[in-house]
């Protein structure tokens, strides 16, 4: 199948998946800057986190809707999904299989969790387009080329972008060999290695700093030898656990299929194509690997919107080991190819409900702002809106959320007068007989927003 068809249908399928969360997008507190185009407030991140493209990003000179910007991101993400589809399966692959592998690539639940940074994320993931609908024109030689290039400018968006880069390189190699595999590999680790070092470069030169120092919220443990790194093993594990946590949705059941599927698949392919189950086996070491060293030598636990590339390379053997039971239309090849439609309906309804839980909070901080519009003057919030019930379900992470919500619906100023007292005016008093979450109150000083959770409320009027 040519890479169009296959496109089409992963677009109207991504965007049937996320429609809850199209026309009014859930942007996470530190993506709004990437909304808003402005440079200033990220630009410690290029210090902290590397990321120059995304800075470059920020200094466009046009600032879009976020619903323009979502099905900008969700339709990248379609590319990409599409193009690995298209690459793995190859001239002689069968339509459905290649359907069935976008599709199931697109479920990614990592996918899923770093999608609310998509102003941030649109420049990186086009760059990872980009590379997958080259894959899909060019030579394989001419796409290894390409891959330092791409490699670090990718870096410089997301840190595991570069490993899509690697799982796209594999899925296009068809001539499989050992030497081939480790030229590959050394490519990519070379690549990866001057990524690091142009980032850290750049850093040296900017901020006069030789490296990328963690922010303090991350409560890094840097280890220092032998000793640190072991102290650090806690923390890989609980990478680990979060991240097989949240692609079963944290229902047991699925948490175990999913990975069972996998080894079964490796074990498949291994019997039957070795060359192929070892590219893709080691490109999922590769990222494992990075993870790996990452964790134990900074210390720091890595969230599982990072581990895109784990879902990828295991649909990959996934799928392909279910391609390859078809033909003999036996028992095993009906159960892998209800397996594989089994995960993507299930995925798909929960990725569509993880969308959903944001309705509220999207809603709730709509009709307070409607509610202040026909007033002037600066905001004050006192309290904390990660307290609200609304808040909670949408996992909204800081306080500042509710702020830059409040800039985007307003472009009023809004203050955190629990961060900030002596830019506020004194709380004004509630009285007994209110009993909401959120209380709204205008005064001479100003228009006033007080998040107050419902048992609090409660125990002050007993």
């Amino acid at each position: 199948m040519t890479l169009w068809p296959t496109l089409l249908v992963a677009f109207i399928a991504v965007m049937l998946m996320s429609a809850m969360n199209l026309a009014d997008p859930m942007i996470r507190h530190d993506d709004f800057p990437a909304l808003f185009a402005d440079a200033p407030m990220f630009w410690n991140k290029t210090l902290h986190e590397g990321r120059w493209l995304n800075y470059v990003w920020h200094l466009r000179p046009i600032v879009t809707p976020p619903w323009v910007n979502f099905i900008l991101y969700q339709g990248l993400w379609a590319l990409c999904v599409a193009s690995i589809a298209v690459v793995a399966s190859g001239r002689k692959g069968a339509d459905r299989f290649t359907v069935l592998m976008a599709l199931m690539l697109m479920v990614s639940p990592s996918a899923m969790l770093i999608s609310p940074w998509f102003n941030t994320l649109i420049p990186g993931l086009a760059v990872v387009a980009l590379f997958g609908l080259l894959a899909c024109k060019v030579s394989n030689r001419t796409l290894r080329l390409l891959l330092p290039v791409f490699v670090i400018v990718s870096f410089m968006a997301y840190t595991t972008y570069p490993l899509l880069l690697l799982a796209i390189c594999i899925a296009k190699t068809k001539d499989r060999s050992l030497r081939d595999l480790a030229g590959l590999l050394l490519l990519f680790c070379v690549s990866f290695a001057a990524a690091v070092v142009t980032v850290y470069a750049l850093n040296w030169q900017v901020h006069g700093v030789f490296g990328v120092p963690m922010a303090e919220w991350r409560e890094a443990t840097s280890a220092r030898g032998l000793v640190g790194m072991v102290e650090n093993l806690p923390k890989l594990r609980e990478s680990f656990q979060i991240i097989f946590h949240r692609n079963g949705f944290g229902f047991l059941p699925l948490m175990l299929f999913f990975p069972a599927l996998t080894v079964v698949s490796f074990a498949i392919l291994i019997k039957r194509r070795r060359m192929e189950a070892l590219y893709i086996l080691a490109g999922l070491s590769v990222g494992i690997a990075l993870v790996t060293v990452q964790v134990l030598k900074i210390g720091v636990i890595v969230p599982p919107r990072a581990f895109v590339f784990m879902w990828v390379f295991a649909v990959l053997a996934i799928v392909r080991a279910v391609g390859l039971l078809s033909p003999q239309s036996g028992l095993p090849s009906r159960l892998g190819r209800n397996a594989i439609m089994l995960i993507i309906g299930v995925y798909f309804i929960q990725i569509f409900l993880f969308y959903g839980q944001f309705r509220d909070w999207q809603a709730e901080t709509k009709a307070i702002a409607q509610d202040i519009a026909p007033l002037d003057g600066a905001i004050f919030v006192y309290g904390n809106p990660m307290d609200i019930a609304s808040g909670k379900k949408a996992s909204i992470q800081a306080r500042e959320a509710f702020s830059l919500r409040f800039r985007h619906l307003t472009g009023r100023e809004v203050i955190n007068c629990d961060l900030t007292p002596d830019d506020c005016p004194m709380r004004p008093d509630l009285g007994d007989s209110d009993q909401r979450e959120i209380h709204l109150r205008t005064t001479d000083a100003g228009q006033f927003v007080i998040f107050t959770p419902l048992e609090e409320a409660t125990s002050d009027r007993d």
